[in-house]
Order: structure tokens, then sequence, then C-alpha cells
């Protein structure tokens, strides 16, 4: 019975049980991690772009053929989209 007790005790059962009682913290709880999970996951991209940006910028320095063409045929797609959204 202790066993059971102890198992009980580390798995937060009561706290659980309580939480289930009160949906409305249980859907506080949730939106504010979701809201958490999204905001990590838009700066984690924001910081990737800008090291893939600097990358590129510094491989631009460098002039290589076949990374400047592809840094050209990028530069050239968001010109074209810049125009188009202008019309």
């Amino acid at each position: 019975m202790t066993d059971l007790t102890l198992a009980m005790e580390k798995m937060n059962l009561a706290e659980y049980i309580h939480l289930l009682n009160r949906p409305g913290r249980l859907l506080y709880i949730n939106f504010i991690a979701g809201v958490a999970r999204g905001f990590g996951i838009a700066v984690g991209f924001a910081l990737l772009g800008a090291v893939l940006v600097y990358l590129l910028q510094k491989l631009m320095v460098l002039n290589l053929p076949l990374v400047g063409d592809f840094i050209a045929d990028i530069v050239e797609m968001v010109q074209a989209q810049i125009q188009n959204r202008r019309i």
C-alpha cells in the first residue's frame, strides 16, 4: 500500500485531479503554453533566418561562381515579387 501511495505522490496525482476539476485554469495554462511555444518558434525561425542571411552575405563576398549565381537568382525572385506587389 505504501508503494502505491508513494507512486501517486511522485505523479502529483492530487494536483492533476485538482487541475481537471478546474477546466478554466486548464485552458488558461494550455493557452499560455501555446503562446510561449509559438513565440519560441517565431524567435528561433528569425534567428535561423538571420544566420542564413549572414552566411550568404559572407559567401557573396568570396564571389564564388556557384554561390554568386544562387544568390543572384534569389535576388531576382525577391525583386520580381516586389514588382508584382506594386502593380
